[in-house]
């Protein structure tokens, strides 16, 4: 299904995951809109779409902040007569993941994020939706969320869990409304957001992980479909698994 006139909007769209899956709606003829707290980043990718022809705005604004949201969506809904897409790309985790060395403002910022930002979002597009009696939304969770440990950090794994748990109940809340929701769960994805790791990966790392291209196939493949067809969950994950134990911070006070 092409997604020509298809309005979506895509948060945390200034690299990464949500870049790459612009870039490619954007190219099967969808107008994307941007969301991101770094202007001069969303501006780079709107430029890049419609370089290539396509349409797109932005919006410089935190996903946690519910009246910039409700004024985003109330815009978007003047201009456009309604939102088709919405994908919750959104987060980060934490710099200190274990239990112990987490500081309180670093969890905040976490759940913000990723959780409350999902909330957020899902709450002010739903209501154009219901009108239309169609709508696509994707949430992007990871593979923490399922396998929790100290390499992802304890705050991203759970406020991820709650992306999937999230997920479940809008497609139980909103049955038979036409919205259907779906959860991307992506194992390691090679995006610029590795750097901000305690310890980096290496290069050689980097190519064994999942492309962007990848996730943006998967996430092209879901909103693609029929609107009479679903998929509520789909993960995604690398053909090999590496050893990342030297990855791990160690917190000695543990050691004792």
């Amino acid at each position: 299904m092409s997604l020509k006139d298809q309005v979506c909007i895509i948060t945390g769209g200034g690299s990464g995951i949500g870049r790459g899956a612009a870039l490619r709606l954007a190219a099967d003829g969808a107008t994307i809109i941007l969301i991101g707290r770094t202007e001069s980043k969303i501006r780079t990718v709107q430029s890049e779409i419609k370089a290539n022809g396509g349409q797109s705005i932005v919006y410089a604004l935190n996903v946690a902040d519910w009246s910039s949201i409700q004024k985003m969506v109330d815009e978007v809904v003047e201009t456009y007569g309604k939102i088709d897409i919405l994908i919750n790309n959104a987060g980060h985790s934490s710099r200190n993941r274990r239990l112990l060395n987490c500081p309180p403002e670093e969890i905040q910022q976490v759940i913000d994020s990723n959780l409350t930002g999902t909330f957020f979002c899902t709450q002010a597009v739903v209501p154009s939706m219901l009108k239309a009696k169609s709508g696509t939304i994707i949430n992007i969770s990871s593979l923490a969320a399922v396998s929790p440990g100290p390499f992802s950090g304890f705050a991203y794994g759970a406020v991820k869990a709650g992306v999937i748990n999230f997920t479940q109940f809008l497609n139980e809340d909103l049955k038979n409304t036409g919205i259907r929701a779906s959860v991307l769960i992506p194992g390691e994805v090679n995006t610029p957001i590795l750097d901000n790791r305690p310890i980096t990966p290496e290069e050689s790392a980097r190519r064994g992980m999942v492309d962007v291209a990848e996730t943006s196939a998967a996430i092209h493949l879901v909103v693609s479909l029929p609107p009479r067809t679903n998929i509520p969950e789909l993960t995604i994950r690398p053909t090999w698994q590496r050893n990342i134990a030297e990855e791990i911070v160690e917190i000695d006070d543990l050691n004792r």
